[in-house]
């Protein structure tokens, strides 16, 4: 019998997933770096489908160890066929995030001493691409009140569909099976046995494995239909040894998603922060969510990305091609659509009528009680964690634009200074060492200096 061990900082191992439930300003830019969940321990993602009460829901996770340990249990509201079961490729996920990923741009500041010719136009108008098997007891299992209600072989993967009369029964089931259900587990398992939910569980065939030779364990996908559009976290936090990282993605014919029951806060994004941090980014943006995530009280669910899947302004990865997206269950798209304008990206017109919105949530149990719920918005508005660094100009000409140049730039690096240490928490003492300012700025050139420049 294999054992399971269902670690706590990875949702996908024991995430208990339930599911089923625009003209804009561009950017530009040139893309140099992005935040994608590799730089975050322990974090699993997901990917909800949603549209109307259909919804396909991949599983991905971290799950480091043996795959004989590895188990999944999921909530589901109906016993699933085997067609509705499918396993996919890690690339699908891997592509989403990084197209989805907050993204550190570039500017260069041009010599201020030679003539500009509408280079603000010309960038809005040319958006920059990226530079990126097992035997069960049934008896046993009837005498605990739990019912096989189906059992599949799916990729490597083996599969039970079960239900149960009391969450002693199942848990009772699932530990003399090997499963390590933490202490705590039962009432949370009550809670979707009164909601008259069946429990999804895939543990890894080591000989499929070994003949379909993947190394890695794929993602999990399943389709449903229910009127809930929600995703069950709480199991993730009976046995936690602290906070966890997830990341949705959610995609929809209608446009943004957001939470219903924690309130859902846009990042901080588009501000400019000291140059040094291009070196650093990783830092950056780790420091920048967990400031976030205190200063909204540890409940907040964060929106990193949303936009029309057709296209991206900057680039951090191509947008997804209509086939990887029907490989995640965007079921609608082949469909003819209203032909939409294209929004001016050099990048060619992909998916109609698909909207992407990337939600982080740092979680624990004190701070998440309820399970997430979600709803669909009408909301298209495009949005994207963007960092910029603005680059100075170090020429040596010298002209009255370039005096004004000079003083101007000494207050915006001040300025970059304390925003970083606003996102982050850092010490801005500490920051303006690194950029070697003393904290002073000088006085700004009154507005009437060049009014009569010959008086």
């Amino acid at each position: 019998m294999h054992r399971v061990q269902l670690r706590a900082a990875a949702v996908g191992a024991f995430i208990s997933c339930l599911a089923l439930a625009s003209a804009s300003h561009a950017f530009c830019g040139f893309y140099v770096a992005k935040a994608d969940t590799k730089l975050f321990n322990d974090a699993s993602k997901v990917v909800l489908v949603r549209d109307g009460d259909r919804t396909v829901l991949t599983m991905a996770n971290d799950y480091q160890g043996e795959p004989g340990e590895f188990a999944m249990v999921v909530p589901v509201p109906t016993v699933l066929q085997k067609e509705q079961i499918h396993v996919a490729s890690p690339s699908l996920l891997a592509h989403l995030d990084a197209y989805t990923a907050p993204r550190l741009v570039e500017y260069h500041d041009p010599n201020p001493c030679e003539p500009r010719y509408a280079l603000e136009d010309l960038m809005s108008a040319a958006p920059m691409r990226s530079k990126a098997e097992q035997n069960l007891p049934e008896s046993a299992a009837a005498d605990l009140g739990v019912t096989i209600e189906a059992e599949y072989t799916v990729g490597e993967y083996d599969i039970l569909i079960l239900s149960a009369e009391e969450s002693d029964g199942l848990t009772t089931w699932l530990r003399q099976n090997d499963y390590r259900i933490p202490d705590g587990a039962e009432d949370i398992l009550d809670s979707y046995l009164k909601q008259d939910m069946r429990f999804f569980v895939a543990k890894v065939n080591l000989g499929e494995q070994a003949r379909l030779g993947t190394a890695k364990l794929r993602p999990l996908q399943m389709a449903f239909e229910t009127e809930r559009f929600g995703l069950p976290i709480r199991l993730g936090t009976v046995n936690a040894r602290g906070t966890q990282d997830l990341f949705v993605y959610a995609l929809t014919r209608q446009g943004r998603v957001e939470t219903t029951n924690y309130r859902t806060t846009k990042l901080p994004s588009n501000v400019t922060i000291p140059e040094f941090v291009e070196d650093e980014f990783a830092d950056f943006y780790r420091e920048l969510f967990a400031e976030q995530t205190r200063k909204d009280g540890g409940t907040g669910v964060f929106l990193e990305y949303a936009w029309d899947m057709a296209w991206c302004d900057p680039c951090a990865a191509n947008p997804l091609s209509n086939s990887e997206l029907r490989e995640l269950g965007v079921f609608w798209v082949g469909e003819r659509p209203a032909r939409t304008p294209w929004q001016g990206s050099r990048i060619a017109p992909q998916a109609a009528n698909v909207f992407v919105t990337r939600l982080h949530v740092r979680y624990d149990a004190e701070h998440f009680p309820e399970d997430l719920q979600f709803k669909a918005t009408a909301d298209r508005e495009n949005f994207q964690g963007r960092y910029v660094l603005q680059h100075a100009w170090e020429g040596s000409d010298s002209c009255q634009a370039a005096d004004t140049y000079r003083a101007q730039l000494r207050i915006r690096r001040e300025q970059e200074a304390q925003t970083l240490a606003e996102l982050t928490g850092r010490d801005l003492e500490a920051i303006r060492a690194k950029m070697r300012l003393d904290g002073s700025v000088p006085a700004p050139t009154p507005w009437w200096r060049n009014l009569w420049p010959n008086s």
